[in-house]
């Protein structure tokens, strides 16, 4: 149940942290303007709660291991809002980033 909670967890942060900077983009470079930048900005305060919520209490080992969420759900972000289409050596290093999560989140440790 915590392997669950930790990838929604992730998933969550993943949204909050992503949908923050393009808020924040799409107000500065699209000139979309105030509303999308404060927008943007509570979404990444949002982030920044989130991981505090991960069931591991290892700050550095929550971070290393969003990091390579971050580096795929960037890449699912931009197809799904960008129109961005990823390459085969996107997709490989994202398959790779989210083996690293896997192992630095889920391998078994000892207590």
């Amino acid at each position: 149940m915590d392997t669950l909670r930790s990838m929604l967890l992730f998933v969550a942060a993943a949204i909050a942290e992503i949908g923050g900077a393009w808020l924040v983009w799409q107000g500065v470079r699209e000139h979309r303007g105030w509303v999308w930048i404060g927008a943007g900005v509570i979404a990444l305060g949002l982030y920044g709660f989130v991981a505090t919520l991960q069931p591991d209490a290892h700050f550095g080992r929550i971070l290393a291991a969003y990091g390579g969420v971050f580096v795929a759900g960037s890449l699912a972000w931009g197809m799904a809002l960008d129109g961005f289409r990823p390459d085969r050596y996107d997709v490989t290093g994202a398959l790779l980033c989210l083996a690293g999560v896997a192992v630095i989140m889920y391998a078994p440790r000892s207590a």
